[in-house]
């Protein structure tokens, strides 16, 4: 579908700012990246062959006797009893051999019966955000060939836990962001181009919801409730639609009685095509340039509750829980500086996206 001349301009307009340009794509590929996580920081092998066929651990559930061993839970490909199992093809007692009794006749031939030998395709980084690692000390470890950023206090990879926690505080945020977005811009929308006593109402009932303290509501459900992603999506929702009522209301305010809506209104044109048609595209530099404050308010916020304890489950993996194992772990400051350098590059990145977004709606404003 061809982008209309107003479009085409406008993403001219982006491309032309260099740092916002740059900006998008560094985070397309971290987020690309992240997105695949399962693929990139798993305990599961992508792929394994045994016997001539072949297995997907990370989609689906085998157990250990699948792969000729003695449990039916799910096989710990870690294990180096099941890992043994399945370069072997099957043979149990490939540990249990102490005085040579198995021969080995070479290439897939034990005891002169031919087994297919089999392999396992790993990930970069052998840990999932859960995975305990297997290293001698007390945690948190420091960085090695083995965890390139090390450890947390209860010895699971950093890096793996980065690349989860990333992708689901931006997640989180696009989820968030957009639905408090539209539910935003539909309230302001309505109160500014109706005004009267609607416009009335509605002003008083933000006056009294925004003075409902999110965080400790937040803290008081939780501590009823049990915690989920989408529990918390929601809440936050509920009180995050409010920071863009303020800036659609005043440009449709300032809108509502020029000529071309006075016009359109004269020719019988629906109010929803004139609010949201001819009336929102004018107010959306306003809109954009707000959305910068509301993702990052939306990111610190979550941050800030995991640090506290109230946010996500405690199974989840968080950059604001990884932010709190570094203020009780100072002796252990690569915790510090990964969770610094995470939030600094997310942040960064998504305000300067977002301010060349809100500069391309800007008619004013053009890039050499």
């Amino acid at each position: 579908m061809a982008l209309s001349a107003l479009n085409q301009r406008r993403w001219r307009n982006f491309r032309r700012n260099k740092r916002a340009f740059w900006s998008l794509i560094l985070f397309a590929i971290i987020f690309s990246f992240t997105l695949c996580a399962e693929f990139v920081a798993n305990d599961k092998p992508i792929l394994v062959k045994y016997r001539g066929e072949f297995y997907t651990p990370i989609f689906n559930f085998y157990p250990e006797t699948t792969f000729g061993g003695d449990f039916k839970t799910e096989a710990i490909y870690r294990d180096p009893e099941v890992a043994c199992l399945i370069t072997s093809g099957g043979l149990e007692d490939c540990f249990d051999d102490p005085d040579g009794i198995i021969e080995d006749a070479g290439d897939g031939v034990v005891n002169g019966e031919e087994i297919a030998k089999g392999w396992a395709f790993w990930p970069l980084i052998p840990y999932s955000y859960d995975t305990p690692v297997d290293r001698v000390g007390a945690a948190p470890l420091p960085p090695n060939d083995q965890n390139w950023l090390g450890t947390d206090d209860t010895k699971r990879d950093v890096l793996a836990r980065v690349i989860y926690g990333f992708r689901l505080s931006v997640l989180f945020t696009l989820i968030v962001t957009g639905c408090s977005t539209v539910i935003g811009i539909f309230a302001g929308a309505v109160q500014g181009y109706f005004g009267g006593k609607t416009d009335l109402i509605f002003q008083r009932i933000i006056e009294i919801w925004a003075s409902t303290p999110q965080i400790y509501v937040i803290i008081i459900l939780f501590a009823i409730l049990p915690r989920s992603f989408w529990l918390l999506v929601v809440i936050t929702v509920l009180f995050g639609w409010m920071a863009l009522v303020g800036v659609v209301r005043a440009e449709f305010l300032r809108a509502r009685n020029l000529e071309y809506v006075r016009a359109a209104k004269a020719l019988g044109v629906s109010n929803l095509t004139i609010m949201f048609r001819h009336m929102l595209p004018n107010a959306m530099v306003a809109t954009l340039t707000m959305l910068p404050f509301v993702i990052t308010g939306t990111i610190s916020l979550l941050a800030g509750l995991d640090f506290l304890g109230f946010g996500l489950p405690s199974s989840s993996p968080s950059l604001g829980e990884l932010t709190l194992q570094a203020k009780q772990n100072l002796q252990a400051p690569w915790l510090a500086f990964t969770a610094f350098f995470a939030f600094a590059i997310m942040l960064s990145l998504l305000v300067f996206i977002f301010e060349g977004v809100r500069d391309a709606f800007d008619p004013r404003k053009t890039f050499e």
